[in-house]
């Protein structure tokens, strides 16, 4: 049998022990340093002792080496009995091993996709997991680990932000460098990794480079604005999108087969069986039903399926009262669609203002009422949608319809008098009439070309006509401010307005000049 040197004690074992004594060796290392240092700061300093009291120490040091690790060893045993113990949610206990137990995300994980050949080949690569919640982001780490631990070079390590610091990551990093010395990889799965600000999230950036922890982050959050840029050009983005009402289904039918204790019928009064163990009896029409209230969150339609079961069960009384029966209108009742998925403060928030603003100038009066509406019910602040509708009558009505500003204007003044929630129908009113004004986007892009000359103007820029500058004082008029100046219209003034050199540009026209362009 091979022998490996332990990296902190430096002693040899043989290959079968070693992981189980450097756990050891570190734990005690770790002691023996904090008991260092406390008599430091107590002001105990170092003795000089005998041979004989080596001796004492050193075999005390055993003896306590193997009692500790007795105590370690009862220790995991009483935690793994407690978890063993401990009720898991429904949602839980379904979390998939294998990866042919996926459900959606056929365009990320599906029959020939690069990641499902990887994970395949037991090869995992570092990638941020980005999805709305209950989408399977944890359920695939779960697959990982599962892959992890028939592996003999693999170990999984948990973390979310939610609850864990620099500090512990340190500590894992630590760890997996000891563990790459005896070929093992360490694959560390950040649950909620937006949590960390981009200063703590560099201190993935060396270990994910240099191949110490291969680093797998679970996001709700758009990682273009929550994540570094040093830290996504080091992993794999991967888009997961919300499931289907079919995907749901085929979850929530997978429950309840595991269950044992419920059966499913299309029609109640008809197709039901007598069974010892049937406990409920749900009609297939309310798993549909929470299959389309749950918003592609299967987390939430299984916690949902789990709590009607749980508040219906007949409990002792089952041989008496028989199985408890859920039909859709008592599913209904117990059950109600409890939120819309909306964030305030990230890519929901752009995305829904974008759709407003391109209903609008697309004169689509019933998509601007829809997502209007959308907005406010996802607990949008009415005044920023009031500011954007600004916008909108500035940028493609314009002149076409001047009123159409004002009335954006008034809208935005009575959503600050009127407030909440009676200021919603100010908004979709003045969505719904800026939608069906004409349009104009005449004015927005002679801006753009004017902006656009600006930015590629080469050298000074031309100086402001003597004629047209203000004089102010008895030396201005001398040099020539304001000299010529009169207040007729152009065509008969005789005076040129435009800088030297671009009396022929029109910024209004499209071809005005080689240097402008038009916005598209």
């Amino acid at each position: 049998m091979a022998s490996v040197n332990c990296p902190v004690c430096d002693k040899q074992f043989q290959q079968e022990i070693i992981e189980e004594h450097v756990n050891k060796c570190l734990f005690l290392n770790t002691k023996d340093t904090k008991s260092i240092s406390t008599s430091k700061r107590n002001g105990s300093h170092f003795e000089s002792t005998s041979p004989h009291d080596k001796k004492i120490k050193l075999e005390s040091h055993i003896n306590s080496t193997s009692s500790t690790g007795n105590l370690i060893s009862e220790t995991t045993k009483a935690k793994k009995q407690s978890t063993q113990d401990k009720p898991l949610p429904l949602a839980e206990k379904m979390r998939p091993l294998q990866l042919d137990e996926l459900v959606g995300q056929q365009e990320a994980f599906g029959p020939g996709s690069m990641l499902r050949a990887m994970l395949h080949q037991k090869k995992v690569p570092n990638m941020i997991l980005w999805g709305p919640p209950g989408c399977g982001k944890t359920s695939l780490a779960n697959v990982v680990a599962n892959i992890c631990k028939e592996q003999n070079n693999m170990r999984f390590v948990k973390l979310s932000a939610t609850m864990a610091g620099i500090n512990d990551v340190k500590e894992i990093v630590k760890v997996a460098k000891n563990e790459s010395q005896f070929k093992r990889q360490t694959v560390l799965f950040m649950d909620e990794i937006h949590r960390f600000n981009k200063l703590q999230q560099d201190t993935f950036l060396p270990h994910v480079e240099n191949g110490t922890i291969t680093l797998i982050g679970a996001t709700t959050e758009n990682p273009s604005f929550s994540l570094n840029n040093a830290l996504l050009s080091r992993c794999r983005v991967v888009v997961m999108q919300k499931l289907s009402i079919e995907d749901v289904l085929v979850i929530l039918k997978r429950a309840i087969k595991s269950n044992g204790q419920v059966q499913v019928v299309s029609q109640m009064n008809k197709e039901i069986n007598d069974n010892e163990k049937t406990r409920y009896i749900v009609e297939e029409e309310s798993l549909k039903w929470l299959a389309e209230v749950s918003d592609g969150d299967a987390r939430m339609a299984l916690g949902a399926l789990e709590l009607t079961l749980t508040a219906r069960d007949p409990g002792d009384e089952l041989h008496v009262t028989g199985p408890a029966i859920l039909s859709v209108e008592d599913i209904k009742n117990g059950i109600k669609r409890s939120h819309m998925v909306y964030d305030r403060q990230g890519e929901e928030h752009y995305n829904t203002i974008s759709a407003i603003h391109k209903s609008i100038r697309a004169s689509e009066d019933n998509a601007a009422l829809y997502w209007t509406t959308r907005a406010l019910h996802g607990g949008e602040d009415p005044l920023y949608i009031a500011r954007r509708l600004i916008r909108a009558a500035c940028e493609d009505i314009g002149l076409a319809d001047p009123t159409a500003l004002v009335e954006a204007v008034a809208c935005l003044q009575g959503c600050q008098h009127v407030g909440r929630p009676e200021c919603d129908v100010l908004l979709v009113q003045c969505a719904v009439r800026l939608a069906r004004a004409p349009k104009s986007r005449e004015v927005y892009q002679a801006m753009k070309r004017c902006q656009q000359s600006l930015t590629q103007a080469k050298g000074p820029l031309p100086p402001i006509p003597l004629h047209l500058r203000n004089a102010t004082s008895k030396l201005m008029k001398q040099i020539g401010y304001g000299r010529g100046y009169n207040l007729r219209h152009k065509d008969e003034s005789g005076l040129v307005y435009m800088p030297e050199g671009m009396e022929h540009v029109d910024f209004f026209s499209a071809d005005g000049g080689d240097n402008f362009f038009d916005d598209k």
